[in-house]
């Protein structure tokens, strides 16, 4: 009997064609996202899970008896519980390497957004108040080229951010990182250091790290109070990254400049949310990756991930802290 595979959102009908000849499976066809208790009872039979999202904890595993590997369909992996995955020997993937030019590209959207306020001054056109009696310096924003930038998470996207800094905007680039990043060094002169002195020293600061327990709220009120009151920050790792809290404030009472933010702790954004009336922020919907070539080559290496697990072969891209499980 072949496999069973279980896909918690709609895949386009090319992409079944890749699973039909490893498995049976079923694909949840509805935009809504699945109900817990429909996708447990979809998890009884099933062997492997195809999802980009689902929180992985015991309450699920215990209603997967089968499961022998999640693929997710991104590359963060904070809603894997590792450590019942672990007692479980269940596999779990990601899907690194296939969006790291993408979302760089949208770092520095963000960045010239911010700087420029380009999303601003599209409402200010949009509701009729560029007259002629508008002063050019109420229009005025700031450069972005020859500035220094500091990036917070020096792996593949932080390259790739450096890169377009260095290379296509002259500017200086500091990073903090767990570890030196010589790559980084060597090819776009990038300085490594402490995490305040990049606070203190930078004139644009870009979070990039993972969400672990030791990333949670890494940037709070005392590092906010670090940064220049010209800074723009600009968040697109994930929103538990940040106290948010402590971000409004920083705006509000204007120590920094500005804000450019892809990623939020409850998503999508409350209606009633400060950062909705704030002229100074730049905001989008967590669209790192979405671009259509990006994310079918995620689609595309999640289910070869899927397949080779229940093959019997082991994937690629399995997490780092359940690679030896």
């Amino acid at each position: 009997m072949k496999p069973h595979i279980f896909v918690a959102k709609p895949l386009p009908a090319s992409f079944e064609e890749i699973l039909k000849d490893h498995c049976t499976y079923e694909v949840w066809q509805s935009k809504e996202p699945i109900p817990k208790e429909v996708l447990f009872e979809k998890l009884q039979h099933a062997d492997g899970l195809l999802t980009s999202g689902t929180k992985i904890d015991q309450e699920l595993l215990d209603h997967a008896p089968k499961l022998k590997v999640v693929s997710n369909h991104s590359v963060g992996y904070d809603n894997f519980d590792l450590d019942a995955m672990r007692r479980k020997g269940v596999i779990g993937t990601h899907t690194p390497f296939t969006l790291d030019h993408t979302v760089a590209d949208l770092a520095f959207a963000l960045i010239l957004s911010s700087a420029r306020r380009i999303a601003e001054l599209d409402r200010f056109i949009r509701e009729g108040n560029w007259t002629t009696t508008v002063q050019e310096e109420e229009l005025f924003g700031i450069d972005v080229h020859h500035k220094t930038i500091g990036i917070i998470g020096m792996g593949r996207i932080g390259e790739q951010v450096a890169k377009r800094a260095a290379h296509g905007f002259d500017m200086n680039v500091l990073y903090h990182n767990r570890s030196r990043n010589e790559k980084a060094e060597s090819a776009y002169d990038a300085v490594y250091c402490t995490l305040d002195d990049l606070l203190t020293e930078a004139d644009i600061i870009v979070l990039i790290t993972p969400l672990t327990d030791e990333t949670y709220h890494m940037i709070g009120e005392r590092e906010f109070r670090l940064m220049k009151k010209t800074a723009l920050f600009v968040n697109i790792s994930r929103g538990e990254t940040v106290d948010e809290q402590s971000l409004i404030q920083a705006l509000k009472d204007g120590w920094i400049r500005g804000a450019g933010l892809d990623v939020f702790v409850q998503e999508p954004l409350q209606e009633d949310h400060p950062f909705k009336t704030m002229n100074q922020v730049t905001l989008a919907p967590h669209i790192g990756s979405s671009t259509e070539l990006t994310r079918d080559a995620m689609l595309k290496r999640a289910i070869h991930n899927v397949i080779h697990a229940i093959d019997g072969k082991a994937p690629v891209d399995i997490v780092k802290e359940l690679a030896s499980s």
